[in-house]
């Protein structure tokens, strides 16, 4: 079902404008419910009030507001009153994409300057009419899920914040009787006090967000700003440092000093805004901090949104090994703005690719034969590509469908560690100097070769994975300055092992892994040697 996106607001915010040019660039029709009930009636709307009446004008309305309610796809003009009619509001609110453009006093008495087909504003103080009716229209106007403020915006500016909406990808994740949304949408970031209205946080609750100076600088403006353009107030900035090395207890003790300030309770959320070292450090501090108050993830980098901010997993580093304190703690929701995507680094947006590749090679083929065929270029990448969405979707549903079943890594979800036994060994000898997703690039390499020294899988699978992570410029062969033997001593450390054997998860083709507790230490070490691994 595609949801159509039914434009109100008052007069002069723009509805017509902006919903016309919106469903152009979707590729959807566009009804104008004015235009349509003047063609319906015969008539221009300011002589159907004159000659017959608001009464009529209103039926005709009430009418076609539930026959709009049943198609889909569309892109609707809604009159600026239309809303007010409790039927009209309920038939479309269940149906459709709600969103209200305000705008100011000023602004509109602007844009309506010299017009004389509306017959609301056929007084002689317009100003003092406006006021008065946008006061009787507020609470109608207020409780509408979407709001989009064009006063400052462009027209291009304002159907971008639609596109936003309508494009939105809603993936649900349920966990014994709980449940949180991820949402997906290019322009995401600018409806994020929106999207909180609808998951229900309270405008009276203290909001607590957590960025490092480098996002912050650029994007926690916009998170403040959308927040209290739908009525939060209680916000308090919290910096961490940025980077690996700054994982650490001492980080998160700084955060429940900048929280007991705020006077954070019980209902209060932290909003982690940055990458999956913020989002591990944020959530760690969310789910200890007076036993846990809420978490909404706000994902910045393309490893966080396909994989980090996904599924509940906090933590923070020891000197003997990486994540090796932490809790679960599921977030309230994750909203993933891909668009925020062209101020990374171009390495690190590699380092994000290596996660999306691991969630196809272990449970969509079908992705991993896009991968293949290089469908997307890194330049696209950084663009907030629609075809990127898309791959963002399929990866965060490969992780979904396995947190599910798993919600604790009790069992199956082990298998999202396709990497990570060599990935983390290698991050912690490099001081972390080594990307997340670089390691865990040159782990999946690891475990496709010792599955195929096992005689598990093909000699063409290690080939196929190693061909997909050049093409998007990802390493294959160990760091030279490390000993195969070091190599194992750190993995030694990982939280994953079991009965102090390391656990592979081993690829048998692509779309399908399985957990090996029994690999051999010697056959691990070849695999090293033949990976460029120096000898001790």
């Amino acid at each position: 079902m595609t949801r159509s996106i039914v434009l109100t607001g008052f007069m002069g915010s723009g509805k017509s404008s902006v919903g016309r040019l919106a469903a152009e660039r979707l590729g959807r029709p566009f009804v104008d419910m004015d235009v349509e009930i003047a063609r319906r009636l015969g008539k221009p709307i300011v002589r159907i009030f004159a000659e017959d009446g608001e009464a009529v004008f209103r039926h005709a309305e009430r009418a076609l507001c539930a026959e709009l309610a049943e198609r889909e796809g569309l892109v609707i003009a809604a009159g600026g009153g239309a809303l007010l009619d409790p039927a009209n509001y309920s038939a479309l609110a269940e149906r459709t994409d709600l969103i209200c453009l305000q705008c100011s006093v000023d602004e509109l008495l602007n844009r309506l300057d010299g017009s004389h087909d509306r017959p609301l504003l056929e007084v002689a103080n317009r100003r003092a009419e406006i006021q008065r009716l946008l006061e009787e229209r507020r609470p109608i106007y207020d409780i509408i899920p979407w709001q989009i403020d064009t006063t400052h915006l462009t027209l291009e500016e304002a159907v971008r914040q639609v596109e936003a909406v309508a494009l939105r990808r809603s993936l649900p994740v349920r966990y014994f009787t709980e449940a949180y949304t991820i949402h997906i949408a290019p322009g995401l970031l600018d409806h994020i006090g929106a999207l909180l209205r609808r998951e229900k946080v309270r405008l009276t609750s203290t909001l607590a967000l957590v960025t490092n100076p480098v996002v912050g600088d650029i994007y926690a403006a916009r998170v403040i700003q959308s927040l209290e353009r739908m009525g939060y107030q209680a916000l308090q900035s919290c910096r961490i440092p940025d980077g690996e090395e700054h994982k650490t207890l001492q980080t998160v003790a700084a955060l429940y000093d900048q929280f007991t300030a705020a006077g954070m309770d019980r209902h209060s959320y932290v909003l982690a805004l940055g990458g999956g070292v913020t989002g591990d450090i944020a959530g760690m501090a969310a789910g200890t901090y007076l036993r846990g108050v809420g978490l909404i993830q706000i994902p910045t980098t393309l490893l966080a949104m396909v994989d980090s901010s996904v599924g509940g997993k906090t933590g923070v580093d020891l000197p003997q090994g990486k994540n090796l304190v932490g809790v679960f703690k599921q977030p309230r929701t994750v909203l993933i703005d891909p668009l925020v995507l062209q101020t990374l680094a171009v390495e690190e947006l590699r380092s994000g690719m290596a996660e999306l590749i691991k969630h196809a090679v272990i449970a969509d083929s079908a992705l991993f034969d896009d991968l293949e065929r290089g469908s997307l270029t890194l330049d696209a990448l950084t663009k907030g590509d629609i075809v990127l969405m898309d791959w963002i979707e399929r990866a965060v549903r490969v992780k979904i469908k396995i947190v599910e079943e798993d919600p604790f890594e009790e069992g199956r979800r082990a298998l999202l560690n396709l990497g990570h036994t060599l990935g983390h060994a290698l991050e912690k000898l490099s001081g972390y100097r080594l990307r997340h997703g670089e390691a865990v690039s040159i782990g999946m390499v690891a475990a496709a070769r010792i599955a195929e020294r096992l005689g598990m899988t093909s000699a063409h699978l290690p080939q196929r994975i190693e061909q997909v992570l050049a093409r998007y410029g990802l390493p294959q062969r160990c760091p030279a300055q490390y000993s195969a033997h070091s190599i194992l001593e750190a993995a030694q450390q990982d939280k994953k092992r079991k009965h102090n054997r390391l656990r592979w998860v081993l690829p048998l083709e692509i779309g399908r892994v399985e957990v090996a507790d029994g690999v051999p230490q010697q056959v691990v070490y070849e695999v090293l040697m033949e990976m460029g691994a120096c000898q001790d």
